[in-house]
């Protein structure tokens, strides 16, 4: 044989021979990794199965402590608490996540993002426990205070409903006065407590790794701290000028309300706790289509009437004040698996409840919704602001004209005579939210950075900047700490406001893509089982199976944008 052929044999061979090895290593890693998913939902389904009931027993407990707050109650929130942080803090366990993760041969999409979920939560809690029950006991023991708080004026106590009612209605200057600075008082009840509690977050954070809590906070879930603040900043130039220009308007009215020169307004004045909400300029009052109304039975009309129903929902929650009762509102899933999802509320028959119970609901509707093929990991909304656009997009409902004809009767020629006063309400409230978030948000973040700085002052300054409020003369008091998210929902206030924009953009698209009608129309969804089934099949379905802005991008066409906010209520 010439040389020629023999190294054209001798090549051939080779190639023979490293198909063979390819074919033998190609074989040996789709080996390891059937084996490796296959040991990896061993270990999540065993994990995720005491992860579970730790969640149910939490959550059981803490909303039986929220409906009847006593310290024997709140004390079974922090020993089931405990529990919980118990298994995420396991070392042992977050080994093996952290090694599966690693591995690279976890290849399967919903398998790699559930291991990507789970270890974000478990990073969070990768200290001693000791410190971690000691976190939980001293937020227990800050709820018991605020849930037992009332404002007092002589012999008379007040809820917060009670409190919100006067400063919207009453004109007594010192009634009004006293009213806000007795709701004021938590403040230096709980001052102290939250310090002490930023402080021991903010050792978490560093031990884990993170400059402080703030930070830890967001990148855990997704969020780069950078560009969130940028995209605050970014909202601060969009809103500014249109904020002012309605502040001047705010304060022309109530200046008149009250028969004092605008100058002379002070923070009791603006018709609530914060100027979080819109005070009531125009003449339409909403309250009026409501006061005979019943908000809990509306709630479940409408949301039948888009094929996603609450019976069973409503039946599970507890909707009414009452002593010794959380004065707030939340919906909770106590059980993934089962759908036992409950809803706190304290209804009255008003514009704001109607509101707040279309909110609460919305959240449970996203809980109730998850496909039964997700893992349980997975059971749960794409991001925190995920599910708070949901709630938002129905909550804005209460206020919309066409909605009020569909849901209360009311007649063409009074849906008309609202239909503009309605329509600036709206929009004063999303800018006056839109000012309170700035607040809330710069607050915690450089409350986090230097939690031993005057508090005091940083809070008002920021009030001052970007709500437009003025001090009240000599006050230091510690009013940032009366704001009960400060100490029970650490750095998410943020996510509230990201969930208005996307709340706008997913209106949109319902109404210009799904029912084909003009946005700015104001339809109101009403009888239109398609937009619950798109809501079911594009949001609510896929959980957090993808990362929150694929999930939009997947629902929408876009990624999250400022956009369709932007043409909502600014432009």
């Amino acid at each position: 044989m010439s040389n020629k052929y023999l190294l054209i044999f001798a090549v051939a061979i080779l190639f023979v021979f490293i198909a063979c090895n390819n074919n033998k290593e190609n074989d040996l890693t789709n080996n390891d990794v059937t084996q490796m998913e296959n040991n990896y939902k061993d270990f999540y389904k065993e994990f995720t199965s005491k992860l579970a009931q730790a969640n149910i027993d939490v959550s059981k407990a803490y909303f039986e402590a929220s409906i009847n707050s006593n310290p024997e109650n709140w004390e079974k929130v922090n020993k089931y608490d405990n529990v919980l942080n118990e298994l995420l803090s396991n070392k042992d366990y977050f080994v093996k996540l952290r090694d599966f993760k690693e591995s690279d041969l976890i290849k399967d999409s919903l398998l790699k993002r559930s291991a990507e979920v789970l270890y974000n939560e478990m990073l969070g809690k990768q200290i001693d426990t000791a410190k971690l029950n000691d976190l939980s006991k001293k937020q227990s023991e800050i709820e018991l205070k605020y849930s037992n708080f009332r404002a007092k004026i002589g012999n008379m106590t007040y809820d917060d409903n009670q409190v919100e009612e006067i400063l919207k209605t009453s004109t007594n200057q010192k009634q009004l006065e006293q009213i806000w600075k007795a709701h004021k008082e938590i403040g230096p009840l709980v001052e102290k407590d939250i310090i002490n509690l930023v402080k021991a977050r903010n050792e978490i954070a560093k031990t884990i790794g993170f400059n402080n809590y703030h930070e830890m906070s967001l990148k855990l879930s997704d969020q780069d701290p950078t560009e969130i603040t940028k995209l605050f900043d970014e909202l601060d130039d969009l809103t500014r000028d249109a904020f002012a220009k309605l502040k001047e308007e705010i304060d022309e009215y109530l200046a008149k309300k009250h028969n004092i020169s605008p100058d002379k307004l002070m923070p009791w004045h603006y018709q609530n706790r914060y100027f979080q909400e819109a005070p009531k300029i125009y003449s339409v009052d909403h309250d009026s289509f409501y006061k005979d109304k019943d908000v809990v039975s509306l709630t479940e009309k409408y949301y039948n009437s888009i094929g996603l129903p609450i019976d069973n929902l409503v039946k599970n929650s507890d909707l009414y004040p009452r002593e010794n009762k959380n004065q707030h509102a939340y919906c909770i899933n106590i059980d993934r698996d089962k759908r036992d999802i409950r809803v706190l509320c304290n209804v009255s028959n008003n514009s704001r409840w109607m509101e707040t119970m279309m909110h609460e609901f919305g959240h449970a509707l996203y809980e109730n919704h998850y496909s039964d093929e997700l893992p349980w990991g997975l059971k749960s909304p794409a991001h925190i602001f995920t599910t708070e656009a949901i709630a938002m997009l129905f909550g804005r409902f209460a206020l919309n004209p066409n909605w009020m004809q569909d849901m209360l009767g009311i007649s063409d020629n009074e849906k008309k005579s609202i239909t503009e006063d309605s329509h600036k309400m709206l929009k004063l409230q999303q800018l006056v939210f839109s000012r309170w978030a700035q607040v809330m948000y710069r607050f915690e973040k450089s409350m986090y950075a230097d939690p031993d700085q005057d508090l005091n002052k940083l809070w008002w300054d920021l009030v001052e900047k970007y709500q437009l409020i003025k001090k009240p003369e000599g006050r230091n008091m510690p009013d940032w700490a009366t704001k009960i998210h400060i100490a029970t929902s650490p750095c998410y206030y943020h996510n509230y406001h990201l969930g208005e924009l996307l709340a706008s953009q997913l209106y949109f698209h319902i109404a210009d893509k799904v029912l084909k009608v003009d946005p700015l129309s104001y339809p109101s969804f009403y009888g239109k089982p398609e937009v619950g089934e798109y809501l079911k099949t594009y949001v609510f379905g896929v959980g957090s199976k993808y990362y929150w802005n694929d999930m939009i991008e997947k629902a929408t066409g876009e990624k999250l944008t400022a956009k369709y906010y932007a043409k909502q209520f600014v432009n």
